[in-house]
């Protein structure tokens, strides 16, 4: 387990019903690392995310980030104050753009709790006053700085709806970014992406995590992205842990193998990394 993590998950368990999707998990994600949840389709990493990131309210568990904004125990913020307070932004399964606006538009739009204050809950801005004029410049700079980061400076203008698919990804990941979060978690920023796409996201990440110095929580299927850019890795199947560690220590871990990862020489061509089950 990291020392002196940015986030600390103890005991958290998620049931709906009869149903329990995460069943006392624990883990810690270092500050300035890149953290990853991998496991088999079901076994409950999206129900951590929604967890973390104030979706649901955990039946059991206690959640604790200590970040460059403060300590806050994530399972008593109210959803929308986990990202206003606290600082913890995400990106999701399937891309959830502003389709009709900008790509520049997106951008601004992320940080609207900053530009409202800012105004005065619309009065200050209503009148064009100057605190609210630098911080709408502020916002445009930084939406600026992060197309350049991500490569969408010539898309600027374009409708977020028009780009490529793997440029999608990248802009949800840079308006997640223009919230100056302190823990940045993606879920599966990889799907449906191509190997030179894939290899252009780990990039990003690394450049991510070392420049802006902030800790990223991963969820991710594909194996080339986990192996290459984490620092540490946790394991859930069925909702529980079954594996943490580095990556060297997570590739020969015989559960992970059998859950996840591979195959046994006696198995099938069916027990293959990713079909481990359904």
């Amino acid at each position: 387990m990291p020392d002196a993590p940015l986030l600390t998950v103890e005991h958290l368990s998620m049931r709906f019903g009869g149903l329990v999707a995460v069943d006392d998990v624990s883990f810690a994600a270092a500050d300035r690392a890149i953290t990853a949840i991998i496991g088999p389709n079901g076994a409950g990493k999206t129900t951590v995310f929604n967890c973390l990131t104030g979706f649901y309210k955990p039946s059991i568990g206690c959640m604790r980030l200590d970040g460059a904004r403060g300590s806050f125990l994530l399972e008593r913020l109210d959803g929308f104050r986990v990202a206003q307070k606290a600082g913890v932004a995400r990106t999701f399964q399937n891309i959830r753009l502003f389709a009709g606006m900008s790509v520049l538009e997106n951008l601004v739009v992320a940080q609207h709790n900053r530009l409202m204050k800012a105004s005065g809950y619309t009065v200050l801005g209503l009148f064009g006053l100057g605190t609210y004029r630098a911080e709408e410049q502020a916002a445009v700079e930084r939406a600026r700085y992060w197309l350049d980061r991500t490569g969408l400076t010539n898309a600027a203008d374009d409708q977020a709806a028009s780009l490529p698919y793997g440029a999608q990804r990248r802009l949800e990941i840079a308006r997640a970014m223009c919230t100056e979060p302190v823990l940045l978690c993606l879920d599966e920023p990889a799907a449906g992406l191509n190997a030179r796409e894939s290899a252009e996201l780990n990039e990003l990440l690394l450049k991510i995590r070392d420049d802006e110095k902030i800790g990223i929580l991963l969820i991710e299927h594909d194996m080339s992205v986990v192996m290459e850019i984490s620092d540490y890795i946790v394991v859930l199947d069925y909702g529980r842990k079954i594996a943490e560690g580095v990556p060297s220590e997570i590739r020969r871990d015989a559960n992970v193998i059998k859950a996840y990862l591979g195959e046994a020489e006696d198995e099938g061509p069916a027990a293959r990394a990713g079909e481990a089950r359904p």
